[in-house]
């Protein structure tokens, strides 16, 4: 083990804790099996369980030694505009999609989608609701609302597979920007119906507003996921020459 201990202890750990050898809700050894283990002091455990602590791989528990809070989720770049195909396929997380529901409706009928799209009442929508499945588990919820005008002849099939791939390469469309909202919502029982079981019973919600390249609003997007499984992840540099 080099000079800096209690990093390679932190190095060792954290890589068991991502390889699965230590899952979530487990414990990890006593600092006393630890010490013994890397024969080391117990000041140099508790720095290595420090920032085990710090970078969110464990907590510590008063009394009950150390637990494993790390669960593996899927960084989406939330920041681009990218389908979920897109994202499957560079990714390479494995999901697979479900239409649940696929059916022409009335805008009247959904006064939120409405004003966010700007829309009289004799507009019609294509509502597009499917379930983004891994190892059989629905973890992902888009429900997409589609302006029949500006998407014309949609079919369940188009969906799904990509309805962005059909948008820019058969209707000949330029998609351009979006609008976006993240807020934490209680899911409904629809809406639990399909997620199966779900602790805490809440969805991280993506709220997404969608643009033409000619400014047209076109698609009102409702993406929902599991909150205990949800990381928003970005990056963002602070422009110092604009603040000199």
């Amino acid at each position: 083990m080099n000079r800096n201990k209690y990093q390679a202890i932190y190095q060792e750990i954290s890589g068991q804790i991502l390889q699965g050898e230590y899952e979530f809700h487990d414990q990890l050894p006593s600092e006393s099996i630890l010490v013994k283990h890397y024969n080391v002091s117990r000041e140099t455990v508790r720095k290595a369980l420090n920032l085990l602590q710090l970078n969110g791989y464990i907590q510590k528990l008063k009394g009950k030694g150390s637990v494993v809070i790390y669960q593996e989720s899927t960084n989406f770049p939330f920041s681009k505009l990218i389908s979920f195909e897109e994202i499957n396929n560079s990714l390479g997380m494995d999901y697979e999609t479900k239409v649940e529901s696929f059916q022409r409706v009335s805008v009247s009928g959904h006064p939120l989608v409405k004003a966010a799209l700007h829309l009289e009442d004799e507009a019609d929508l294509y509502e597009v609701i499917r379930s983004r499945r891994k190892n059989g588990r629905v973890n992902i919820i888009d429900t997409d609302y589609f302006l029949a005008d500006i998407v014309e002849g949609l079919t369940e099939e188009i969906a799904q597979q990509s309805i962005y791939a059909y948008i820019e390469n058969e209707l000949d469309l330029n998609i351009s920007y979006s609008n976006k909202a993240i807020t934490f919502e209680p899911m409904t029982d629809a809406e639990l119906e399909i997620f199966g079981t779900v602790e805490p019973p809440y969805a991280a919600t993506v709220r997404s507003i969608v643009h033409l390249s000619n400014a047209v609003p076109f698609q009102y997007n409702i993406s929902k996921h599991r909150a205990s499984e949800f990381k928003f992840v970005d990056f963002s540099r602070r422009n110092l020459e604009a603040d000199k």
